[in-house]
């Protein structure tokens, strides 16, 4: 009893995390945020500098902040290392 009860426990507890987890989204992966950086729908190719900047400095503080964190995030920066290049030159 003991034994299924902690089985039970702890698939419980995995279930909650993982969708804490899958809950939890990156700002790299808002289109509202991300369309205004680029100039195709598919978000596949970067605006000029200039434009980039012009974006950039549209952009709320903690919106940039949450931007550079998850450029600092070594998986999320895989996907959209080009961006981060640019967002990391903008925020320095």
């Amino acid at each position: 009893m003991n034994m299924k009860m902690l089985t039970m426990g702890a698939m419980a507890l995995a279930m909650m995390a993982g969708a804490a987890v899958a809950g939890s989204t990156s700002a790299l992966d808002d289109p509202a945020k991300m369309s205004p950086f680029f100039t195709d729908a598919g978000m596949k190719t970067l605006r000029t500098e200039k434009d980039f900047k012009t974006a950039w400095m549209a952009m709320k503080p903690d919106e940039q902040k949450a931007v550079l964190k998850d450029c600092g995030d070594t998986t999320l920066n895989k996907s959209h290392a080009e961006f981060c290049a640019m967002a990391k030159k903008m925020g320095s």
